[in-house]
């Protein structure tokens, strides 16, 4: 799923053609464990799905964009949730137009590249559902 070289607590990873962003990432952060941290990078990709958070309605809408894209940012954290491995991240996506959209992700199916840092934070983060927003937030 993917490659890596460590240096300090920055893990540098090339993620195999065609996978889910978010599956490798996941199991890479589950191999190392690696109960928080950061993570940034760039890619593409051949899909996309987006999920937008309707806060009047604490629901979430999900789209998915079936098209070769660029991933120009790729900015995010990682922390657990009921003791799992919890991702929030955010993209930005380049199409063939050189428009761009982007928001959290859901999920991605790579398509030429991913490279990414992970920063291993070292330190327990766990998440809990605020009732207020919808959100899974940090619990600290």
């Amino acid at each position: 799923m993917y490659t890596y070289k460590k240096s300090g607590n920055t893990y540098i990873l090339s993620l195999d053609n065609h996978v889910s962003l978010v599956e490798a990432l996941t199991a890479f952060c589950r191999e190392h464990d690696i109960l928080s941290g950061s993570v940034r990078g760039l890619g593409a990709v051949s899909s996309a799905t987006f999920r937008y958070l309707n806060p009047a309605a604490k629901a979430y809408v999900d789209r998915t964009f079936d098209e070769q894209m660029e991933l120009t940012c790729i900015e995010g954290n990682i922390s657990r949730k009921d003791g799992q491995v919890y991702l929030h991240i955010h993209v930005t996506a380049s199409r063939s137009d050189y428009s761009c959209i982007g928001g959290h992700l859901l999920d991605c199916r790579i398509n030429g590249a991913c490279e990414l840092f992970v920063e291993d934070l070292g330190v327990a983060v766990g998440r809990r559902l605020d009732p207020a927003t919808g959100l899974n937030l940090y619990d600290l």
